[in-house]
């Protein structure tokens, strides 16, 4: 099993055309970081190709190039290094753009020296706890199944995970109770695929404004929440998978990862998450008529919140902005989900849902950002 590692001194990759920001950011970050620098995307791609990089500071201008361009292509082909985004040309718009294509941290220039010093432990922080749990998945496929070594296995990730978690928070940021595992899912999700994780949190999203139209207990309301976040938790079990490849609808369309529904509530049912958390992951693709996965179950046989995270999950498939896909406008989405009414989904809450859409068209997320936190 994969343990916590021996942490050694990250590389950081300072991209940026001026030579006096430029050596202000080496002489920063030189006693924490080992330095590269390029003045240019072109050089900036060619040391990514040649060395290991942990962490980029990235100027938005270059001179071959907008900075925000080269961002998408680090985050498409090198997903688990790690962006700052420190620009003299700064807005709101291109900061939330940055964040949208994959930046932990937005700094303008002229930079406070400690909170640049503050975002860049923070964020590799994170990459030390993503990079620890992408060697765990990989080195115990047993992880999915179920019985007492899969136990074990996730026992000893679970505690090293919050060692790394608390050591860079202190105690006070763990959270309680049953909700002290979101920050293991939400990296689990993240270090799979930033757009899986950002998916997860739409449809927990639309789950939750579901759940203010229903007559739904305060368990049912938390376990709704928490199911609709962790339904394609099972997809971390694949080292391959690729969001902008997984498809939903129309009907008819092969859905990659088929098992991860089984997948996900074995491991919900290892970690002692409630039995409405697990009927939600192994059955939100069950189907209304009873042609969908994985036991062909049909109409209220159907645990009524899976049927809900089901119409969730199939609508931000559709609308979804993710790299290698084309999305719909929401009304096309919704035009197109109606057709599925008593086949895909209960006829009843997709009538709701649609309702709740078309009333918070001003509020619903166009993508989900993740801080550095």
């Amino acid at each position: 099993m994969t343990s916590v590692q021996t942490v050694t001194q990250p590389t950081v990759l300072v991209i940026d055309d001026e030579a006096g920001p430029r050596d202000a950011l080496k002489v920063i970050l030189r006693p924490f970081f080992n330095i590269r620098s390029a003045e240019s995307a072109q050089s900036a791609l060619d040391v990514l190709r040649n060395e290991s990089i942990d962490l980029i500071t990235l100027d938005q201008r270059l001179p071959d190039r907008h900075g925000l361009d080269l961002l998408h292509d680090i985050k498409q082909h090198h997903p688990d290094v790690e962006v700052v985004i420190v620009t003299g040309y700064g807005s709101l718009k291109s900061a939330m753009e940055s964040i949208r294509q994959g930046a932990t941290g937005y700094l303008l220039k002229p930079f406070n020296v400690n909170e640049l010093i503050t975002l860049t432990q923070q964020t590799m922080d994170k990459k030390r706890r993503l990079d620890f749990l992408r060697r765990s998945l990989r080195s115990s496929p047993a992880l999915w199944e179920l019985g007492e070594e899969p136990a074990r296995a996730w026992s000893t990730i679970t505690s090293d995970f919050f060692t790394l978690y608390t050591n860079a928070r202190g105690n006070a940021g763990l959270p309680e109770e049953e909700m002290s595992l979101v920050p293991l899912f939400s990296d689990i999700l993240e270090a799979t695929d930033r757009h899986l994780m950002n998916h997860s949190s739409r449809v927990s999203f639309y789950a939750t404004l579901m759940a203010a139209r229903m007559d739904l207990t305060s368990s049912e309301q938390k376990s709704l929440a928490m199911g609709a976040f962790l339904h394609d938790i099972g997809k971390t079990s694949f080292p391959s998978y690729r969001f902008s490849e997984d498809q939903v609808l129309p009907s008819g369309l092969p859905v990659v990862c088929r098992e991860h529904c089984e997948r996900g509530a074995r491991l919900v049912t290892t970690l002692g998450l409630p039995k409405e958390t697990h009927d939600i992951i192994s059955c939100h693709h069950e189907r209304w008529d009873g042609h969908g996965y994985p036991y062909g179950i049909a109409g209220t046989d159907i645990p009524v919140l899976a049927r809900i995270v089901g119409i969730a999950q199939a609508f931000d498939h559709l609308t979804a902005d993710a790299p290698g896909r084309s999305c719909l406008s929401t009304e096309a989405a919704i035009q197109q989900i109606s057709l599925e009414s008593g086949t895909h989904f209960d006829p009843q809450l997709l009538g709701t849902f649609l309702d709740v859409v078309k009333d918070s068209t001003t509020s619903l997320p166009t993508s989900v950002v993740t801080p550095a936190a």
